[in-house]
């Protein structure tokens, strides 16, 4: 990554956030973040990289500091306003990562995802094509998920090559995303790379999703909602650990080839919410000395829940060198306790933004 200039879209979100601050800390390269700031754009979570979250530009208005991130607040689906950032920024790469990413928000309002996830990418492609006719050593990479591939059975897992089956309106949202990505290399041969990725966890988490959600319905003594018999299993995937995977597949990968990301560390979701009340009775007792596994609820099960996802990374490790450095026994330990020490970050998103209400019902 030396000496690359690199756009992240979704860079205020939690995988993008993570992207930032690794490009910013670890690799030393310049770096515009593209984010619309919507409810799950948190700029608190780029404090660490050096944004001055009390100085942010006006909408539409590039910042660009002499350190840390810049950062410019705007829809991708804007394509004038993206076209000026590459104009302005002139980047040698762009880590396209902004997204509605809720599966639950989707069933509720699919609208915004097939607009953000569908019409946005094209819109990034459209200007990274014409940005690439002038610049030939540009390359776009799209940053996706394993929902594309649907449901496992018990066996198996997700490959390269697993054709695309779709449940939910996230998923089919990502999924033509996907596809544009690709046919923009085949069609025109703009230089593309795809990843699939598991589900990422770590800190900065928007507690919409599962293990945020657990942690801090615990730390305010809130039921923990469990879908169904909690038997849906989840490949989980340290942030940390993904953001490098993207850095190598950007700087090693192939032209139009696709690389998935796992951890090989399958849970169901009751493991995984046993798991966090069990570190928390470890590291926050409750006063009255019950465990925390006492809050849990089961409701009703999401609709169209896919059983099983699990990856297999065989090619980005074997191709690309990559290996994960935390299983998920330390990954959720460290996780948990960045919570525990950081509510500085998440008490005004719980208490301004999402409260932990249930999502999604259909």
């Amino acid at each position: 990554m030396k000496n690359k200039r690199c756009i992240v879209t979704g860079g205020c979100g939690f995988i993008g956030s993570a992207l930032v601050r690794h490009l910013v800390l670890e690799e030393k390269v310049k770096v515009l973040v593209v984010d619309n700031l919507t409810y799950a754009g948190v700029p608190e979570s780029l404090k660490e990289a050096g944004l001055d979250v009390d100085d942010l530009p006006p909408r539409g208005e590039i910042l660009m500091p002499e350190e840390g991130p810049g950062l410019l607040i705007a829809d991708i689906c804007d394509t004038e306003a993206m076209a000026r950032a590459f104009r302005e920024f002139r980047p040698d790469t762009i880590f396209h990562l902004a997204a509605e990413s809720h599966v639950d928000r989707s069933i509720d309002g699919p609208g915004e995802f097939i607009r953000t996830n569908v019409m946005g990418t094209a819109s990034l492609l459209q200007v990274s094509l014409d940005w690439w006719r002038e610049h030939p050593s540009f390359v776009f990479q799209h940053i996706s998920t394993d929902e594309v591939y649907g449901s496992l059975g018990e066996e198996g897992f997700f490959t390269e090559n697993t054709p695309y089956s779709p449940h939910s309106p996230y998923s089919a949202s990502k999924a033509a995303s996907d596809h544009l990505v690709r046919a923009w290399h085949d069609t025109y041969a703009l230089p593309v790379r795809i990843t699939n990725c598991s589900n990422n966890y770590g800190p900065y988490h928007f507690p919409e999703k599962l293990i945020p959600l657990v942690i801090l319905n615990c730390l305010d003594g809130k039921s923990i909602p469990v879908y169904g018999a909690g038997a849906n299993v989840r490949d989980w995937l340290y942030v940390d650990d993904h953001v490098k995977a993207l850095c190598l597949v950007n700087e090693k990968g192939r032209d139009g080839e696709t690389y998935n990301v796992g951890g090989h560390n399958e849970k169901t979701n009751l493991e995984v919410v046993k798991t966090v009340c069990a570190i928390l009775d470890d590291l926050r007792p409750r006063a009255d000395g019950a465990s925390y596994e006492s809050l849990i609820t089961y409701v009703k099960d999401r609709p169209g829940h896919d059983l099983r996802y699990a990856i297999d990374p065989t090619k980005l490790m074997t191709e690309l060198g990559w290996k994960p450095s935390q299983n998920f026994e330390t990954g959720i330990r460290k996780t948990v306790e960045w919570y525990l020490s950081n509510e500085w970050w998440w008490r005004p998103i719980r208490e301004k933004r999402y409260s932990g209400e249930r999502l999604g019902k259909g």
